[in-house]
């Protein structure tokens, strides 16, 4: 089931809400965590319920492994063998689902072999909830969680406004919410605030991603070549095409889990604004670069065996959060391009040469598109013949100048120029939803804001299209 569907905003999210409150205030506390665990997986179930197995099976594993951990003295066990089985297990259902038919394909491509391939249909938010386990899982080793109840495990992995795309969530940051006697009765401002970040994210998606998908598809997957401008617009378009669509989904996940009085981390702050690649991993997918940090980055030993190590480690840690977006080469080189960046970027603060914030913010912003191109081209080849276009080698057609007053045409797909402006205005210059929320008031203004956007959004809905992230 989708955020952005009509069935989950007037039939699911109303019903999973008021049942929930009205469980709770009945005190039939346990009877509406497990509605809660019941409600989220029938969310997951909904895209295709055979994957329920898939996903129960995950959650008693890694609560058996984490309980296992919590509970040294019950058992002589080896508590690292036991982390290391459990990240395994993790590791390995992950690389199955996602990778095994991209190995099978490259040992064909290098061996000349004929292997045929599983045509395995990728689980939807597996590699979100297997990061959030694996993190339990560390965290339980270190002694910093323990989980003594399966339901209410169940709800920190299942609940349904993260579980698809995220944010990658820390046990310690959740459970306390969950447990606590005053997030269980309706909070009228959070209503207010979560309607508003709802409306601001499916607005962002509908409105604005879903009108430049068409364009950006026929860029990247259709057209037999492109030119310069073509090639431009089509980047750029993508740009943000994944900006509003993540960031509306960002929007919606943190307003939906408002409605439930949960909290979930800021996961996205105008990374466009960014001064350099280290800010942009400051500010973009905030739980997976604190994920990658914390668990992958630090474990390498981080920036203490020494400056060549501290470059290799920044290196790794950039490659493998490429290679977990997805089973693809092009997205291994996105990877390698953002590693690279972050160690030249080390390396340049050693010199302490500062350089003019708006020029920062236009560099930064120069790379991150030029990198977004392997991410979105379907193979590494086209990649590189967009990239081609746009340094011109493809050639440049001056009579397009005529087709830029209000709007680019590519076949019989149109970018309207204005969409154009208003992605640069609301990228740049404008304040982003989670600083609006912070001077949020329940007054007839913001509930007019609300009102408009959302019935904008809802005549807008013409088609029901999945989060770009979900395949991630």
């Amino acid at each position: 089931m989708l955020f952005n569907s009509l069935e989950f905003l007037f039939i699911f999210l109303p019903i999973t809400f008021f049942v929930y409150f009205f469980l709770n205030k009945k005190r039939l506390i346990m009877l509406s965590t497990g509605w809660l665990v019941v409600a989220s997986l029938f969310f997951y179930g909904y895209w295709n319920y055979k994957y329920l197995t898939l996903i129960l099976l995950s959650m008693v594993f890694n609560y058996t492994v984490g309980y296992t951990l919590s509970h040294p003295s019950d058992l002589k066990i080896n508590r690292k063998l036991v982390l290391v089985a459990g990240i395994i297990g993790n590791v390995g259902l992950l690389c199955y689902y996602k990778y095994f038919d991209f190995l099978i394909n490259n040992i064909n491509m290098v061996l000349h072999t004929g292997f045929d391939t599983l045509k395995i249909a990728l689980p939807l938010g597996i590699s979100f909830f297997t990061f959030t386990q694996i993190a339990y899982l560390v965290d339980a080793y270190k002694k910093e969680v323990r989980e003594y109840d399966f339901l209410n495990y169940a709800l920190f992995v299942t609940f349904f406004p993260h579980l698809i795309a995220g944010p990658i969530l820390h046990h310690s940051e959740m459970m306390p919410q969950f447990a606590d006697i005053r997030k269980k009765v309706i909070n009228h401002k959070n209503i207010s605030k979560g309607l508003f970040l709802l409306s601001i994210g499916l607005f962002k998606k509908v409105v604005i991603a879903d009108n430049l998908s068409e364009f950006v598809n026929d860029i990247f997957n259709l057209l037999p070549s492109v030119d310069f401008f073509e090639a431009w617009c089509g980047s750029l378009a993508y740009t943000f095409q994944l900006y509003f669509d993540f960031s509306g989904y960002c929007d919606m996940a943190l307003g939906i889990a408002l409605l439930f009085n949960i909290l979930l981390p800021v996961n996205f702050n105008s990374p466009y604004k960014s001064e350099n690649i280290q800010d942009f991993w400051r500010r973009w997918h905030m739980t997976l670069s604190r994920f990658l940090k914390n668990y992958i980055y630090i474990p390498l030993g981080g920036n203490r065996l020494g400056e060549y190590k501290t470059y290799r480690n920044l290196f790794l840690t950039f490659l493998i959060g490429g290679i977990w977006h997805g089973a693809n080469w092009t997205f291994i080189m996105w990877g390698v391009l953002h590693g690279l960046a972050t160690c030249i970027h080390r390396f340049w603060k050693k010199f302490n040469i500062k350089i003019n914030k708006y020029l920062s913010i236009f560099m930064t912003f120069f790379f991150i598109n030029i990198t977004w191109v392997f991410f979105r081209a379907p193979s590494i080849h086209r990649a590189f013949e967009i990239l081609k276009s746009m340094i011109g080698l493809n050639g440049v057609n001056p009579l397009v100048i005529n087709k830029l007053r209000f709007s680019f045409e590519s076949g019989s797909i149109k970018l309207s120029l204005f969409l154009f402006a208003g992605c640069i205005i609301l990228s740049f210059f404008m304040k982003n939803s989670m600083e609006r929320l912070e001077r949020f008031k329940t007054d007839k203004v913001h509930f007019i804001v609300i009102l408009l956007l959302f019935i904008i959004s809802i005549l807008s809905i013409n088609k029901v299209s999945e989060f770009l992230y979900f395949q991630f």
